[in-house]
């Protein structure tokens, strides 16, 4: 049974990444299928993850979100080099961090 945590965590990164994928294809297009496909696949991944999670319990459910904590470690990573490569704004920064911060 999913409580509320679980919905809020799926639903801030299933927005986030809609949010992200049409800022991802304006990256220029070498970027866009190194660089950004990486973010994608992160994202994703952390969506699917996340269902997962949210119907397990006990240890592997621990572990699960230890490598979804990893997955998000590397997504600011990404998103930061994005944008010092200026692929992403800094207005369009600001929103991804504060979005992966919450």
């Amino acid at each position: 049974m999913l409580d509320h945590n679980d919905l809020t965590i799926f639903q801030k990164t299933y927005d986030l990444t809609l949010r992200i994928y049409p800022v991802i294809s304006r990256f220029p297009k070498n970027q866009r299928y190194v660089l950004g496909q990486r973010i994608e696949n992160i994202l994703v991944s952390m969506i699917l993850d996340i269902a997962l999670i949210n119907k397990e319990r006990g240890v592997n459910r621990s572990v699960k979100m230890k490598n979804l904590s990893d997955n998000l470690d590397d997504l600011k990573i990404l998103i930061r080099l994005s944008k010092d490569l200026k692929f992403i704004s800094i207005k369009k920064y600001t929103v991804f961090t504060e979005k992966t911060s919450d």
